[in-house]
């Protein structure tokens, strides 16, 4: 029997001159992801998703960028128990400039577009990270000069 686990989490950015540079860290089996991880008590997605940003990437000033919310899932095992994980993720503007690792992780880097593509592992997140790439761009596009989602 499967045992259903729920984590949220996000797909954060910063403007650095004018660029887009997401934020990626390097969890301990060494997969390259997204700050994200497990919903805690009666906690809606998207708290957890800003909970996890603060715990995971040290940021405290940060948006969730409205209308995004996408999701993958995977199986593995733990313990003899098999675990089917959904994971659900937002966009989230950072309006710092650094980030901080914490002990859950071993590296973080911030990548632009084209780096970070071809850093993330694993399908699902890799899928998802180009629709929200897609989706900022078309925010940007329809906005003036894109301040609006920026500001």
């Amino acid at each position: 029997m499967a045992v259903e686990a729920v984590s949220a989490g996000a797909i954060l950015f910063r403007d650095t001159r004018g660029h887009r540079e997401y934020l990626l860290l390097k969890s301990r089996p060494g997969d390259w992801e997204f700050p994200k991880g497990g919903v805690e008590g009666d906690e809606e997605l998207q708290q957890t998703a800003i909970r996890e940003v603060r715990e995971e990437a040290g940021v405290e000033d940060f948006r969730l960028v409205d209308g995004f919310r996408e999701d993958y899932s995977y199986v593995f095992e733990a313990n003899g128990t098999t675990i089917h994980k959904t994971v659900h993720l937002f966009i989230a503007r950072s309006f710092e400039a650094s980030a901080e690792l914490s002990r859950e992780h071993r590296d973080l880097q911030w990548r632009d577009y084209e780096q970070a593509i071809n850093t993330i592992t694993q399908d699902g997140p890799r899928e998802i990270f180009r629709r929200a790439h897609r989706y900022l761009d078309e925010l940007a596009e329809k906005t003036e000069e894109g301040r609006t989602y920026l500001a």
